[in-house]
């Protein structure tokens, strides 16, 4: 069998375990004593947990209102939209010196929402694009979220707990398999022909980068508006933007399973949509590190000048 025929008979295997390993990986990270500082002060944890939950979704919306965004591109930003923050968000809080228990209680809380919340959004946002006798498998969807985030994140959590001398090796080799497998992913789709820049053309390259900016944009401008403090703006600026494109991949492969000698349209340009938003939200993370961090250690240079 031809490599790449592999990939794609088994693509939702891929999904399946590259989010496996990651959400284990985070759960290796946890303690419960993780979330005591935000349950003292819920101000952050409550603006961040409704964005995440309505102020997303609703952006989504507002572009399949707005634009004419083909099928592929809007079921794409509606899984986008329908998922939690993940792992790299928690890393890339850490890194910008924002607030990593807030990021980890937002991420661990949307992500047991989700159970509940992603069939919700997905069937609110795509009923109109999927095909007319389309049932959105919600009891799937939601067992799946259970098995592959909830299972793993537990089990993380438990060897933390049980046995912390192995918990950072499980949480650094988990998040980097996890990041193999997705470069598996992506050397699968693009030797299969499934990933085609010409065909997915510019304007819906355009349209994906737009979603995130404005996602971007609205996220840091709600928390100052309310004048959270700067750890927490920043962390939820992050939490909002950088999603668990991890989950996206396996509703997608759930959704619309590859099949071998059988064309998809409509996968294709799902899977191209949640890949490039996964790229360019990295992009934009790093570039939101570096802003933050130098942010934080001129508030730091101010404060030992005073």
């Amino acid at each position: 069998m031809n490599p790449f025929d592999f990939y794609i008979a088994h693509e939702y295997a891929f999904a399946a375990t590259q989010l496996f390993l990651a959400m284990l990986g985070m759960g290796a990270t946890l303690t419960p004593r993780d979330f005591l500082e935000v349950v003292r002060d819920p101000r952050g944890f409550s603006v961040g947990i409704v964005l995440q939950l309505v102020g997303v979704p609703l952006l989504a919306l507002l572009f399949m209102l707005l634009l004419s965004l083909e099928p592929g591109v809007a079921v794409g930003l509606a899984l986008c939209a329908a998922i939690p923050g993940g792992t790299v968000s928690n890393i890339f809080t850490y890194l910008a010196r924002g607030h990593v228990a807030l990021s980890i209680a937002l991420t661990a809380v949307a992500t047991i929402a989700c159970l509940v919340t992603t069939p919700l959004i997905l069937g609110w946002l795509i009923a109109e694009h999927m095909a007319a006798d389309f049932v959105m498998p919600a009891g799937r969807i939601a067992l799946e979220i259970a098995i592959y985030l909830m299972f793993p994140l537990l089990l993380g959590m438990l060897i933390l707990r049980f046995a912390p001398a192995a918990a950072p090796r499980v949480s650094r080799y988990g998040i980097r398999g996890s990041l193999f497998v997705i470069l598996l992913i992506v050397i699968g789709a693009l030797g299969a022909g499934r990933l085609d820049l010409v065909v997915f053309g510019v304007p819906n390259i355009v349209t994906v980068l737009a979603f995130i900016l404005v996602l971007a944009v609205l996220s840091a401008l709600l928390p100052a508006l309310l004048r959270l403090s700067r750890s927490d703006a920043r962390t939820i600026n992050i939490e909002i933007t950088v999603r668990n494109t991890n989950l996206a991949l396996l509703i997608k492969a759930s959704l619309f399973p590859a099949v071998v000698g059988v064309a998809d349209p409509l996968g294709d340009a799902v899977l191209f949509t949640i890949l490039l938003y996964g790229g360019l939200m990295l992009i934009l993370g790093f570039a939101m590190i570096a802003y933050y961090r130098r942010d934080a250690g001129q508030a730091i240079s101010s404060r030992s000048i005073s």
